[in-house]
């Protein structure tokens, strides 16, 4: 029998529009502290074209933000041109886009229960 912990869930991210088969698609869910800077749970699986499921395991049930992208270069971040703007693909859980930047977290907010909670993002 395996040891799980106790009341932790699982948060399946199902990324589409994803373009190619490089790279890996990458996830991270986060809370409303660490939002955009160190998120305490990720995943990553090598990418399929068109939607990639991203499995992220043992996430404490509560209020997340999902971010995701197609990390093309297999580098581990996500890479930007000269002004900042992201040059790879992205997307948030609840489709949520910022006018001048990334979205903020509420934006963003999902609710995890216990079990698994599906957070579909599309790649923008």
């Amino acid at each position: 029998m395996l040891a799980s912990q106790t009341g932790a869930a699982t948060v399946e991210v199902r990324v589409s529009a994803v373009e190619g088969t490089t790279g890996k698609v990458n996830v991270a869910v986060c809370d409303k502290e660490r939002f955009l800077k160190d998120c305490a749970y990720s995943a990553s699986v090598p990418a399929r074209a068109g939607t990639t499921t991203v499995t992220v395991e043992n996430v404490p049930p509560g209020t997340w933000a999902v971010l995701a992208y197609h990390d093309e270069n297999g580098n581990g971040k996500l890479d930007r041109n000269l002004l900042g703007i992201p040059s790879e693909n992205y997307g948030f859980s609840r489709d949520a886009a910022g006018k001048f930047g990334p979205p903020g977290f509420e934006a963003a907010a999902i609710e995890v229960g216990e079990g698994t909670t599906v957070a579909p993002i599309k790649l923008h």
